[in-house]
């Protein structure tokens, strides 16, 4: 068997993202979108419901009453509060655990993960871009690959480092020459075969910008752009994380200037606590 067909066998055993949270990826972005069809999406879910109803009724939230239906949850929290609950509910048991091969442990795969799609969706909202839930979710799955081709970077990774010590690759141009595949084209595989849209499928199969014209792509280039802040602030750096290469067309197309990547640093160093009180309820 090869490696490629071993991969795909572990794709097929990884446990799917619900089927409501495509459902509700449909809605949220649209700008006529109610709370009350946000809501009925989701109730018929009992397992997402009964996770995010914990969550709202956790002490992190403090309501002062209990949530006790989803509708309750929405009306208490925001429709935008409830649908990132639902989506890193899903993902934490996708992206939580060690990643050793990749230098990753106690979790710190799904911290970087949060961290990524909450910054995300803030360079969204200062450039005022719609999608901003879609843009959050490629965020937060965007590296789904790595957990598949994890062990196998862990059984290659002298050669994959020689690589880039030794040849000047990047980790994903290395990842590429030695597995036959790079983390980025596995995530995209991987969110096609779990039927996430084209939009979903494009921006985690192009979030390293190995092809440099899908800078001029906003969103693509936003969930980029957040990847590198993680970087600076050294959340999510393990054995690949220095190992990739900062593309400053990103800047220009967004029109963000190096100000603005302080004042998003900043502020989200300011909820670093909120972040990872909230990492530790859901």
């Amino acid at each position: 068997m090869t490696a490629i067909q071993e991969l795909i066998k572990e794709i097929k055993n990884l446990t799917p993202i619900p089927a409501v949270i495509n459902q509700l990826l449909e809605v949220v972005d649209k700008p006529d979108s109610s709370m009350a069809e946000i809501a009925n999406i989701i109730q018929y879910d009992p397992a997402v419901t009964a996770s995010i109803l914990r969550t709202c009724n956790s002490a992190f939230f403090g309501l002062k009453q209990p949530a006790e239906s989803i509708k309750d949850a929405v009306s208490l929290l925001g429709t935008d509060q409830i649908v990132e609950i639902a989506l890193m509910k899903s993902g934490a048991e996708v992206l939580g655990g060690d990643q050793k091969g990749y230098g990753l442990y106690d979790g710190a795969m799904w911290k970087y993960s949060v961290s990524s799609a909450i910054i995300s969706k803030q360079i969204a909202g200062t450039l005022s871009l719609k999608n901003k839930n879609t843009i959050f979710t490629a965020a937060l799955l965007k590296d789904i690959g790595k957990t598949v081709l994890d062990r196998f970077v862990g059984d290659s990774f002298e050669k994959i480092n020689n690589l880039v010590v030794l040849e000047n690759f990047s980790f994903l141009e290395a990842e590429k020459r030695v597995i036959g595949v790079d983390h980025t084209e596995l995530g995209g595989m991987i969110a096609k075969m779990w039927k996430f849209s084209p939009r979903m499928v494009k921006i985690i199969r192009n979030h390293h910008l190995s092809d440099l014209s899908m800078a001029e792509d906003k969103e693509i280039a936003v969930v980029y752009l957040a990847d590198c802040v993680c970087m600076m602030m050294g959340i999510g750096v393990g054995a690949d994380g220095l190992a990739y290469r900062f593309n400053r067309q990103v800047m220009e197309e967004l029109g963000m200037t190096s100000e603005d990547i302080s004042q998003i640093i900043a502020r989200f160093v300011l909820n670093m606590k909120e972040v990872e009180d909230l990492l530790n309820v859901v």
